[in-house]
């Protein structure tokens, strides 16, 4: 499967924040979201998900279980099952959100 970025229709969730679907086959599922400064993605878990996160523009503070701490383009992080965590967009920045499996609710 080949996808074109630019052939994606945004899904806006509210007027800081937009999101992608880039794949969504076999387990695996890639999300691009976009935060304007100061937007957020309130503290939650999953209960059935694995997620892994790596900023490609931008700076979060960002919360994982007990832990909160500034985070940058070029660094990840890791949300395992039933774990707590959220972020707040420093500036105007990008996430790239890997779940597996796939998330329904996002499609």
């Amino acid at each position: 499967m080949i996808i074109k970025g630019n052939e994606i229709k945004p899904k806006i969730l509210d007027e800081y924040s937009f999101r992608k679907v880039y794949n969504s086959e076999g387990a695996l599922m890639l999300v691009e979201l976009n935060f304007k400064k100061g937007g957020i993605g309130a503290l939650h878990s999953h209960s059935d998900h694995e997620q892994v996160s790596y900023i490609t523009k931008g700076s979060f503070e960002v919360t994982v279980g007990e832990k909160t701490m500034v985070v940058e383009a070029g660094d990840s992080y890791y949300a395992g099952k039933n774990v707590t965590h959220g972020v707040k967009a420093l500036e105007d920045s990008v996430i790239l959100d890997i779940f597996t499996p796939i998330r329904q609710d996002f499609l």
